[in-house]
């Protein structure tokens, strides 16, 4: 099976739907930028705007999910958010998509992306810093807000 990452497409809402249902019920409580609902996969596999929603797909099954926010809303900084089906976490997905999206971003013009994460996702903050990222000092909500030049 070949390993793709595509941006959304009305085609691809049942799979992002199994991806959402899957990363609800393994109890995924970091990642919530918006419902993780068939309603919502439909939303974004149908959506038109200027942001950007991709998956990651090994054939037919969804590994992963990321988007670039904001910009619809008028923001240059687009906010990044990605999550990795629990059975391949670990196996360098969700880096491979945040250079993706980084590529993205570039492609769309932003100079930085920014994003937000749980202190206690510590392995979610290593990539993160790994990658580049830098963090404010006060949290946000009880996020870290992280900022990386592109």
């Amino acid at each position: 099976m070949a390993l793709e990452v595509r941006q959304l497409c009305p085609e691809q809402e049942k799979t992002l739907s199994e991806l959402f249902d899957s990363v609800s019920k393994d109890g995924e409580a970091h990642f919530h930028p918006h419902p993780l609902t068939e309603e919502y996969a439909r939303k974004v596999c149908q959506y038109g705007g200027q942001d950007l929603y991709y998956v990651v797909l090994d054939g037919i099954e969804a590994l992963g999910y990321g988007m670039l926010r904001g910009w619809d809303d008028g923001y240059d900084v687009p906010s990044l958010g990605i999550v990795v089906r629990a059975g391949v976490r670990g196996c360098r997905f969700g880096e491979m998509l945040m250079h993706f999206l980084h590529s993205a971003a570039r492609r769309r013009g932003a100079k930085q992306i920014r994003l937000k994460v749980y202190p206690e996702n510590v392995a979610a903050l290593h990539l993160y810093r790994k990658l580049g990222y830098e963090f404010a000092a006060e949290p946000e909500a009880g996020q870290l807000v992280g900022r990386i030049n592109l």
